[in-house]
Order: structure tokens, then C-alpha cells, then sequence
């Protein structure tokens, strides 16, 4: 865990209490600050009872507070900010987040920010296992899993590697990252920033404040950030290095013909087959791919051993995880995918697919996936969704109504095991939210992991 003093003897408030709040009650307390909390969730206020003193926002008590540290969720601005934020800003109080807290606590250490529409988790953990895999000390957290304030310390010669969510960019003042990632921008929590011109310059911001030995990372292959790459190329306030999957990006990293390309000296060299990264399919995981060498690169780390650990990293969790192979057949686990969107990222990278999906639907449901839909061999439907799936699947693609995971998974694996498809994959890409059936996507994929786990066993046994 991070100490933070620099509040020490002081009262600090903490704005929603789940995994973050938590770790920045607790880092401020171990500073010796006296740090107050509140959560408008009961459930979490009952599971937070004891661990920082309760105060509802309409008690005096927020009057003397020093600063006030929101949670990523808390709105702040759009659609309408929270009644204590609206207190502390009357008040002249500091609002600030956790990413601001660790780099006043650690000056010392190095920062790599991840951000973008998509991609971010996935890229946050590919350079740090770059980074450790080259024998640098990194924590890896943020947005993604572990709280940035629930790191351990670093001091120089460290390097925290955080995915940086728009919101939690919105609170920094004072952190640099010393390396910046900017993946894409695509509409998305719109309603929180104001439209799409609050959530582009929340995203800009993850390079504020950066100085000419600071690197700028860009993908330019969505229009939005192509711009943005432009603009900080002509301004040349910081090295900025464009990243594609389409096309040339002189002075930067691409894709060419499924070859990683760097020409950050201007010398283009190929020096990874991608097809090696096998827990890396698909062009969306080029990008990510490309993105964390150039970041990687920027830290110190050289090409080959960066080139390696891309080879070598075992993916992320819930997002195309391969799980097990059975029988010359993949189970794959993308539970992470929880609209039309995410699963078209999975559909498009394997040819013989027996897809398990369903949940509660998003809006527009899986009408936006017909044109992947001739690479299904059949779709497994649980869950809310299993009336709507099956009626945009009619007459397309043979589907079962299954109900409930572990039926999906058995039935799934004995028609693949039928068909004898070389190729074939168990594809968990729900498409949908979990909440009808689980308590979040982590625990429907565990639930997947389990299954296949049981039906490795099974095989076994009958050999």
C-alpha cells in the first residue's frame, strides 16, 4: 500500500467507498490524516462499517474537510454533480482522485498512463509484463483491477503502469505521465462528460503537463486521435509516436502484413511475427500489441526483449482467455464482452464457432453481428436475452435455448466434439451484461473456467 502524508493531522473526505475509496481511506489513514467517508449505497456502507467513519453528506462535519477524493463513478460535472461535490466546490475545497494521491506520495517513481475507448486493460497489462519480463520493477493497477493507492511503493527507479479511465483523468492536476498511451476514441459515456466534445478533451488530458522528455502514444487509425496525433506533432511540445494496424506510422510502430514494425528511429525493422502472440488474436490486439511495445520502448526497454515478452504474455482474464483445448477444440473464455461491439471482436478471429451467448441485453442487441454470422456453427443462448437472440438468429443460425451456463457449456462442447470441425472453438462471448444470472462478468467467467475445468476431467477419465 502507498502512504500518503501529505495530508497528514487534516480531515479528508473520500467520496464512494468500493475498491478505490477504500484504498485511498486507508492510504490517507496510514499518512495520518483524518479521513471520513460516504457511499450513497447501503450495501457498501454495511460492508465498509468500521473501517472509516461514516458521515451522510448533509452533516456538518463535510465543512471541514481539507480536500475531497471522488471514486471514478462519482459524477462531477454531468449529468448533474453530487450534491456533496457541488458543497465541497462552494467551499473552495479540493476535489481530487486516487491517480493524483499516488503521484503526489511517489515523485519519484516513472508513470506510464493507458487510455482510449478500447483496448486499455489489456494494454495496461501487456507493458507491465514487458516491463517486468525486461527486469524493471512495475506495479500494474489503476482502473484496471488494483487500486492505484493499493500498490506497493516504488521511489525511482520504479514504474507504475495505470490504466487511466476519462473520469479519473478529469481529477488529476498534478501528475505527468512520463510515457502516455492513447488508444482510440469512440463514443462512450457520453451523458458523464456532456457529449462528445467533453469526452474527447477528457481523454486529451492524460498528456497534460507533459514536457519534452515525456512520449506521447497515439493510434491513428479512428479519425478522432489521428487528428489528436497531428495537432502534438505539429505542436512538438513532447515526443509524440503514432501507432497504426493499417497503414505506415513514420517515427512510430505499425502493422505491416502481420509484422510488428518499428520505426522509432526512422528505420523501419520488422521484429515480430504477431501471429506468434497467440493469447494476442485479432487486429484489435495488434493495436494493443503495438501500442505497449512503442510504450516499452520509450521506458528503455530494447526491441527484442520487448518483442519477446509480447510472445510470451498469457493474456488477460475474461477477455479471450483461452482456457483449455479438449479434444482439438479451444474454450474460450471472453466473458468481458458484454455488448454487440466486444463480442465482434472475438467472432471475427475464429472461423468454426460454437457461440454461447445471452444475458441482459444492451440496446440493439446482436443485429450488428449478422454480417460475422455465417462463422457460427451454433449459438448457445442463456439468460434474459434467449427470446430476442433466438429471433434475430432465425433462420440464420441454429441455435439452442439452454437457459443457464452450465447447460450452454455441455451442450456446446458435445457438438463441437460431434461435428469434428478442425478448428472449432466453445466461444463465451455473451454480448450482454451477467447481472440476471451473476454478480459481474468475473464471476460468469470463473463459472465458464470451472466447467471447462470439469470437462478436461471428464475427458481424462474416459481415456
Amino acid at each position: 500500500m502507498v502512504v500518503v502524508d501529505g495530508f497528514a493531522g487534516r480531515d479528508i473526505g473520500v467520496l464512494g467507498l468500493a475498491r478505490s475509496g477504500r484504498a485511498a481511506g486507508a492510504a490517507l489513514r496510514a499518512g495520518g490524516a483524518r479521513a471520513i467517508g460516504w457511499d450513497d449505497s447501503a450495501k457498501v456502507r454495511t460492508a465498509v462499517e468500521g473501517e472509516i467513519p461514516l458521515v451522510a453528506p448533509d452533516r456538518p462535519e463535510w465543512d471541514r474537510v481539507a480536500a475531497l477524493v471522488l471514486s471514478p463513478g462519482i459524477p462531477h460535472s454531468f449529468p448533474k454533480p453530487h450534491p456533496l461535490v457541488e458543497r465541497a466546490r462552494a467551499a473552495g475545497v479540493e476535489i481530487i482522485g486516487d491517480l493524483e494521491l499516488l503521484g503526489r506520495a511517489q515523485p519519484l517513481a516513472r508513470y506510464v498512463g493507458i487510455t482510449g475507448t478500447n483496448g486499455k486493460s489489456t494494454t495496461t497489462a501487456l507493458i507491465g509484463h514487458i516491463l517486468r519480463a525486461a527486469g524493471i520493477t512495475a506495479e500494474i493497477g489503476g482502473n484496471l483491477g488494483t487500486p492505484a493507492l493499493a500498490l506497493a511503493p516504488l521511489g525511482r527507479g520504479g514504474v507504475y503502469v495505470l490504466e487511466a479511465s476519462s473520469y479519473q483523468l478529469e481529477l488529476l492536476s498534478s501528475l505527468v505521465f512520463d510515457v502516455a498511451v492513447l488508444l482510440n476514441i469512440t463514443p462512450d459515456h457520453l451523458d458523464r462528460h456532456g457529449g462528445m466534445a467533453g469526452y474527447i478533451a477528457a481523454k486529451q488530458r492524460i498528456f497534460d503537463r507533459q514536457g519534452a522528455e515525456a512520449t506521447a502514444v497515439i493510434g491513428i487509425d479512428d479519425p478522432i486521435c489521428a487528428a489528436i496525433c497531428a495537432r502534438m506533432q505539429a505542436a512538438g511540445r513532447q515526443r509524440t509516436v503514432p501507432i497504426s494496424v493499417k497503414e505506415p506510422a513514420p517515427g512510430g510502430v505499425y502493422v505491416d502484413r502481420g509484422w510488428l514494425v518499428d520505426a522509432l528511429d526512422d528505420r523501419p525493422e520488422r521484429v515480430l511475427d504477431l501471429a506468434a502472440a497467440e493469447r494476442l488474436p485479432g487486429t484489435h490486439n495488434w493495436q494493443n500489441a503495438v501500442a505497449a511495445y512503442a510504450a516499452a520502448r520509450r521506458i528503455g526497454v530494447s526491441a527484442a526483449p520487448a518483442a519477446a515478452a509480447i510472445r510470451s504474455f498469457p493474456g488477460l482474464a475474461h477477455r479471450q482467455e483461452l482456457v483449455d483445448t479438449i479434444d482439438g477444440v479451444r474454450y474460450i473464455n471472453d466473458s468481458k464482452a458484454t455488448n454487440a461491439d466486444a463480442s465482434e471482436k472475438a467472432l471475427i478471429c475464429y472461423d468454426a464457432i460454437y457461440w454461447i451467448a445471452g444475458g441482459l441485453a444492451k440496446a440493439g442487441g446482436i443485429a450488428p453481428l449478422a454480417p460475422y454470422f455465417g462463422r457460427l456453427r451454433h449459438a448457445f443462448l442463456i439468460g434474459n436475452a434467449t427470446e430476442e437472440f433466438a429471433a434475430t438468429l432465425d433462420g440464420k443460425v441454429p441455435y439452442t435455448r439452454c437457459g443457464e451456463l452450465a447447460a450452454a457449456v455441455a451442450a456446446a462442447a458435445e457438438r463441437a466434439r460431434g461435428d469434428g470441425v478442425p478448428g472449432a472453438v466453445v466461444l463465451l462471448s455473451p454480448a450482454c451484461a451477467s447481472f440476471d444470472q451473476f454478480s459481474d462478468f468475473e464471476a460468469r467467467g470463473d463459472r465458464f473456467r470451472d466447467l471447462v475445468a470439469a470437462l478436461h476431467s471428464a475427458a481424462a477419465g474416459s481415456r
